[in-house]
């Protein structure tokens, strides 16, 4: 079975978002082939659920994942960082063998 979790820190800043947007399903990942590595990571509020989507949920919110981008999620953990003055969200993606140098895009 096919898995994506998400932090506590992740699930905090993603009902932070969707209270101030004032609407909105929870948080949609999908991936695009780009860069120089292979793939980059393309996130969206998710306001409707599609029939592709795959949706997780942990800590009172959810993820939606389209299905094709399922076998290069899976095992993910969503999480949202403070490194300094930058505020992220970060895939800690085991399926990852290689990253650019930019960090922009990776490989699996």
């Amino acid at each position: 079975m096919q898995n994506i979790t998400i932090s506590e820190a992740a699930a905090t800043q993603i009902r932070h978002v969707l209270e101030e947007r004032g609407k909105g399903l929870g948080l949609r990942v999908a991936v695009k082939p780009s860069g120089c590595s292979g793939y980059s990571y393309v996130l969206d509020i998710a306001d409707e659920v599609r029939a592709e989507d795959v949706a997780f949920e942990a800590r009172g919110v959810k993820v939606l994942v389209d299905r094709e981008a399922l076998d290069v999620l899976d095992g993910t953990e969503v999480d949202y960082v403070n490194e300094g003055l930058n505020r992220f969200f970060r895939f800690n993606n085991p399926n990852v063998t290689d990253e650019c140098g930019c960090g922009e895009s990776f490989n699996v």
